[in-house]
């Protein structure tokens, strides 16, 4: 009985994890170039849920659990994924408004250091440099900042992302290429960055990717569908009910048995 208790609790704790996830998905569904997160799981077998207390994946940011098993079966995160299939582009009319089609990143510049990033909502500062809501450079091809001269009645947006100012090229976007995307750690803000100790490398899009194209005037809206997300909350509330069930039992059976016992030996 106790067993069963544990696994109820462990399971109970992934049903919690997943639904965060999914909470996160719902809350970002409005965020431009938003890409939602799926958890993967797995059994661990009663003989070897011994072997440790936190998650083993790099990708999960993981907590301990309690309480700590020693013969019981749990559930456990295996892997946190991102998907990173294209968004519907949206029309704003808005000529800082950049959105790449295909794969790839613009690349933006923190006093922490450089990040990666598909939200493509920039402004222009009154020096001139485009940059992101947060007022960090948005970097051109060459490592410098780009800035569009004071006055500028017009400005637009090659495909390859050349950047012209009344009819004049003032820089061009550097776009970015990752040759792992399982390599990225997702940051806050819409912000990416290569996990430390990772393989994968970043490289030029534009020749990495032929078929890669910037829009101006149009945002890429996030890839999460509402509906989906809504069912698999649902889902996930009706599973988390069911393991409080078999807590609930499993500790209604334990109470049961020792009050048995104790009438049996008086």
């Amino acid at each position: 009985m106790q067993e069963a208790a544990f696994s109820g609790v462990f399971a109970a704790l992934s049903a919690e994890h997943r639904l965060n996830y999914i909470a996160n998905n719902l809350a970002n569904s409005g965020t431009s170039g938003y890409k939602q997160d799926h958890l993967a799981f797995k059994d661990t077998m009663i003989q070897f849920a011994h072997d440790q207390i936190m998650e083993p994946m790099a990708t999960v940011r993981s907590k301990p659990l309690f309480p700590d098993p020693q013969i019981a079966a749990r559930t456990r995160i295996a892997a946190k994924k991102t998907a990173v299939s294209q968004g519907t582009l949206q029309f704003t009319g808005n000529p800082l408004d950049m959105a790449i089609s295909g794969e790839g990143f613009f690349r933006v510049r923190s006093p922490h250091g450089d990040y990666l990033t598909r939200n493509g909502a920039f402004c222009q500062t009154a020096d001139g440099s485009l940059v992101t809501k947060q007022g960090w450079p948005v970097v051109g091809r060459g490592g410098g900042a780009i800035a569009i001269p004071e006055g500028t009645r017009t400005v637009h947006l090659s495909p390859e992302g050349r950047i012209f100012a009344d009819g004049e090229e003032v820089g061009a976007l550097e776009l970015v290429s990752v040759s792992d995307l399982d390599a990225l750690e997702k940051l806050g803000g819409n912000l990416y960055r290569l996990r430390e100790g990772a393989e994968a490398e970043e490289g030029d899009a534009l020749a990495d990717n032929p078929g890669i194209l910037v829009n101006q005037g149009f945002l890429e809206a996030s890839n999460v569908n509402v509906v989906t997300e809504m069912v698999k909350m649902i889902e996930v509330q009706r599973q988390f009910e069911a393991y409080q069930k078999v807590i609930q039992t499993s500790d209604a059976l334990d109470r049961e048995a020792h009050q048995k016992v104790g009438r049996t030996s008086r």
